[in-house]
């Protein structure tokens, strides 16, 4: 591997412009593709395996209409302390508000919230549904626009009125995430390099990487059903790891400048070994994101897919354009003092570059059991709240209470009680009943007579009368325990009342739907756990040739993981800082994120496992001791791991900008999982445990050892090469054509 990967570097750095001009080719290509493309697929929200779904596909075959009707929005009235909004005083405006939303060229029909089971039984409350001709995503801005005013309006007749539903939810906002993690990328990597060409070459590849992710999911949407939704994960990854693995490459080669070689060389010891570490931690990442494709659940497996093309693309391009670069600038790279001829003895250059690292390992070897036992009571404590971790999906409670939905949210439920936000849906299958009619008014009875359901409504049928749709309202708020307690009552009375009435049932709709997926997302996490944790100690095993240390690895990783679940619950769930993010409003934490946060943390701290302990590993196969060779990993790679960390913490906390609780979650906790990871388990823990084992870190089963292939990560067999042929004596001739060294 390192003697292929040093020829590849050495050959980039000689071939630099057919290489850079095949790389811009193959992005115009896509880019043309990408023009070419037809629109996008609609983002698919099927969840296969639960009840809910086998419900909402019962729907849609008895109500052929029912696929087809388009979306909904509420608009929520509400009389003043001591009045009633069927006051003859409020018929006029409310008359106004119907008649103004109903003009929307989108709008199919508005309801009037006076008639009917609108009202609130005090009648301080009533709500009017508008029915669209489109879909949520087909709901123009116009449109939007056109009912905030109509509400705006109706709001001087004294009423406060407020709206909610699908037909609101435009794009999320998504904040600044990206333009701050590129801007604190640039700055950490201008402080690490003293470099402009050195902190500017990473960003231009990563840069060039996630162009090139993105095209390709706009050109292949059509083929393989992506959409923009899947290109959200692909962006936030390409940009961390294109930025790591280029920075990581570029730190090996100013490294090999100062020993002395000169430049096609460095290239090619870079390219050897640090591109070896590259490689092995890109696979990790690949399998850890692939990997969410065996819970079943098609928008995580193509959000998961695209993801690894994007961690794909960044591989590619720093195997064989970042040492193309390289012959640009050979110098330009180089520290400012080390271009002017002012630089210092290669070896003292080495240890001055990563004092502090080394600083720290030894401090870590002279007290390895406290700082161990210290890494693991503060993981284990920040860990204790995910005992407590609860799954949803938060919806339009979750939202800031200076929004419009959030304020509709809550007067429904205060006139109409907390269960009428979240009705469950009943799809009563009576085509075997001798009597389809009477088996659904057995099945309704059965259901209102249920602990915990305030009302049921009338049922409606299909139009061969054999299948009927009913909304029974739960006593308590969406997210309640309660109500999923009392979804697990219903279905676990349904065998009684089939062999009753001889019809069958199944419960969905919005609420049922989030508690059906939070189930599958908790049965799916040991499983997924175990394939991608298991490939990737396979892989490990592989590339450091040790069992101990990619079993070391695999419980950090659960360490820092556990104490981010932790955190989360702290904040999100338990309203711990809440306030400080600008969340009014505590609930569960998104169904999608355990599974989501394994993924992509377990992919990105093995990358700083293969970059740590690679050296490290480098090191005790150069002659070190084990405990010396720990203090040289952190010498070499410590200050590369702590800027890496730093960057990857800047992007996904970038996404804590945004409006959406949702957006914010993911954002925290991506951003403290890495620095959990980052921070305390590969500086601490890692450490630690390596000077406690000793020689036994790298010990490996003689049959084991035969068994497995070589790959060489650590660059042993460069050392066995033939010397390179040395650099011309004229000064300037590398600056002048570096190509013939």
């Amino acid at each position: 591997m390192a003697i292929l990967l040093y020829r590849l570097g050495r050959g980039a750095f000689r071939r630099r412009r057919w290489v850079t001009l095949l790389w811009v080719a193959v992005l115009a290509v896509v880019g043309l593709g990408a023009m070419s493309a037809g629109e996008a697929g609609e983002d698919s929200d099927s969840m296969p395996g639960i009840e809910s779904q086998q419900a909402f596909d019962l729907i849609n075959e008895r109500f052929p209409d029912a696929e087809a009707e388009g979306s909904s929005a509420r608009i929520v009235l509400v009389a003043p302390d001591g009045r009633k909004v069927t006051a003859t005083e409020y018929r006029a405006a409310i008359d106004t508000l119907v008649a103004e939303v109903a003009d929307g060229p989108q709008v199919a029909a508005v309801s009037d919230p006076l008639e009917g089971t609108t009202v609130s039984e005090d009648a301080s409350t009533a709500y009017a549904t508008v029915t669209y001709k489109v879909t949520d995503d087909d709901v123009t801005d116009a449109d939007r626009a056109d009912l905030t005013k109509a509400v705006e309006e109706a709001r001087h007749s004294g009423l406060t009125v407020e709206a909610g539903g699908d037909a609101l939810e435009g794009e999320p906002s998504t904040g600044i995430g990206e333009f701050l993690g590129i801007g604190v990328a640039a700055v950490v990597l201008l402080v690490t390099f003293g470099s402009l060409a050195a902190a500017g070459l990473p960003l231009i590849t990563a840069v060039l990487g996630v162009a090139l992710t993105l095209t390709s999911i706009i050109a292949l949407g059509g083929a393989l059903g992506l959409s923009s939704t899947d290109s959200e994960l692909a962006m936030m990854i390409g940009i961390a790891v294109g930025v790591d693995y280029a920075l990581l490459v570029v730190s090996r080669y100013r490294e090999e400048r100062a020993r002395g070689h000169h430049a096609q060389e460095a290239a090619g010891l870079a390219a050897g070994t640090a591109g070896s570490a590259v490689v092995f931690a890109g696979l990790t990442v690949v399998i850890a994101l692939a990997g969410l494709s065996v819970i079943g659940v098609p928008s995580l497996t193509r959000m998961g897919l695209a993801a690894a093309g994007a961690v794909v693309f960044a591989v590619l391009i720093t195997l064989t354009l970042v040492p193309a670069l390289f012959g640009f600038w050979p110098d330009a790279l180089l520290a400012r003092r080390v271009r002017e001829g002012t630089k210092p003895r290669p070896a003292r250059r080495v240890r001055e570059t990563g004092e502090w690292g080394a600083r720290w390992a030894r401090f870590v070897r002279r007290r390895p059991v406290p700082v161990l036992l210290g890494s693991v009571a503060v993981l284990g404590a920040l860990a204790v709240p995910a005992l407590d971790l609860r799954l949803g999906m938060p919806g339009d409670e979750a939202k800031p209470t200076s929004t419009t939905e959030r304020r509709a949210y809550d007067a429904l439920a205060d006139g109409f009680g907390p269960g009428f936000n979240g009705p469950l849906t009943i799809v009563v299958d009576a085509r075997q009943a001798d009597d389809p009619r009477s088996a659904v008014t057995a099945v309704s009875k059965k259901v209102a007579g249920t602990g915990g359901v305030v009302s049921v409504s009338p049922p409606r049928f299909n139009a061969v009368k054999d299948t009927a749709i009913i909304q029974a309202v739960p006593s308590t708020a969406p997210t309640s325990e309660r109500t999923k307690e009392l979804v697990h009552t219903i279905r676990d009375e349904r065998p009684a009342t089939q062999a009753a009435t001889g019809a069958t049932f199944e419960v969905t709709g919005t609420t049922a739907l989030n508690i059906d997926v939070a189930q599958k997302m908790t049965d799916a996490l040991i499983p997924y756990l175990l394939v991608v944790v298991g490939l990737a100690f396979l892989l490990l095993l592989v590339v450091f040739r040790s069992v101990l240390v990619p079993l070391k690895a695999a419980l950090g990783f659960l360490l820092s993981v556990g104490a981010s679940f932790g955190a989360l619950v702290t904040v999100f769930q338990n309203g711990h800082g809440a306030g400080l993010l600008g969340i009014d409003e505590t609930g569960p934490i998104m169904s999608t994120m355990p599974l989501m946060l394994v993924g992509i943390v377990f992919g990105l701290a093995m990358d700083y496992q293969v970059f740590l302990v690679s050296r490290m590993r480098e090191a005790f196969i150069h002659g070190e001791p084990p405990a010396e060779a720990v203090v040289t990993g952190f010498r070499h790679s410590g200050r590369v791991v702590t800027a890496a960390a730093v960057i990857m913490m800047a992007v996904f906390a970038g996404f804590m900008t945004g409006g959406e609780t949702l957006l914010k979650m993911v954002g925290l906790g991506l951003a403290l999982a890495v620095l959990f990871d980052a921070f305390v388990v590969r500086m601490a823990f890692v450490p630690a445990v390596l000077v406690l084992l000793g020689e036994r870190a790298w010990w490996l089963p003689r049959r084991l050892d035969r068994l497995l292939p070589r790959v060489d990560v650590e660059g042993e067999a460069l050392g066995r090469r033939a010397p390179a042929p040395a650099l011309a004596a004229r000064p300037g001739a590398e600056q002048q054509d570096p190509v013939r060294l």
